[in-house]
């Protein structure tokens, strides 16, 4: 009798994706890996939430101008032409050697000058532009030309202004100043509550704003000219204002370790 052959044996592969794989490993005996496979990776731990003070800061800073400028012009009229030059450069000459006198760079004087003929005579004026930064030199000295000039020589009144930098910088001590105010807030907060404060997380500016000073509403009706210098300076004076929005990290208070 011929014997009879076994059945012919059949092997089915899986292909079990990665993600899979962890649970296909729990089912092999004694822990054991199959080959090409993975052990689970352990449940990572979620993270501790973070906690946060949110807090608004504002601040509000003023700076008065930092420039003044006078202008002088000094005319003569004149029949003959060299007359008239004369008259105009003797007393450029004087201001010049009194400003000089009083110590003021000459990068910070401007003159110009202008020659023309009216009708039968000739007209030479000029005019000196000063620049000042301090402003008590710049009334005594324009008290000084007024005093021994004539008539003929004329002082406009001081024009107060700021230079770009000074605004920008005016503009970044508002901010600077909000955060801080932000911050001491929160701080107290926190001390409050028995917590601490840590590093901030945000830092937002939400508002920013600038305006010119203004003299009271019974001065602002008067022309300019007639105000004092005081006046004057206080109303080019500007003011910034900034708001900011901070998120800071609230840290529980470190406990104090016992000395054995």
């Amino acid at each position: 009798m011929s014997q009879q052959q076994p059945p012919a044996s059949r092997v089915f592969v899986e292909l079990v994706p990665w993600a899979d794989r962890g649970r296909e490993n729990s089912l092999l005996p004694c822990g054991e890996a199959g080959p090409g496979l993975r052990r689970p990776l352990p449940s990572a731990q979620p993270l501790p939430a973070t906690r946060e003070a949110h807090v608004h800061g504002a601040a509000e800073v003023s700076a008065g101008p930092d420039r003044a400028q006078v202008a002088i012009r000094v005319s003569s009229t004149k029949e003959v032409a060299a007359e008239a030059k004369k008259s105009v450069c003797r007393r450029l000459d004087y201001i010049s050697q009194s400003l000089q006198q009083q110590g003021l760079q000459a990068e910070n004087v401007t003159v110009t000058k202008d020659f023309r003929r009216v009708e039968n005579a000739y007209h030479m004026e000029a005019e000196v532009c000063i620049t000042f930064t301090e402003f008590g030199k710049m009334q005594n000295i324009c008290n000084f030309l007024v005093e021994k000039l004539d008539s003929s020589v004329v002082i406009s009144p001081p024009q107060f202004y700021h230079t770009p930098g000074s605004v920008e910088t005016l503009r970044r001590k508002a901010c600077l100043l909000a955060v801080e105010n932000a911050w001491r807030k929160a701080q107290e907060v926190c001390t409050l509550v028995g917590q601490s404060i840590g590093k901030p997380l945000l830092i937002k500016e939400e508002e920013t704003k600038e305006w010119e000073g203004q003299v009271d509403d019974h001065q602002s009706s008067s022309l300019s000219s007639s105000l004092t210098v005081q006046q004057k300076i206080k109303s080019a004076t500007i003011h910034a204002a900034s708001k900011v929005f901070v998120t800071f990290e609230v840290k529980g208070k470190e406990k104090k370790k016992k000395h054995l």
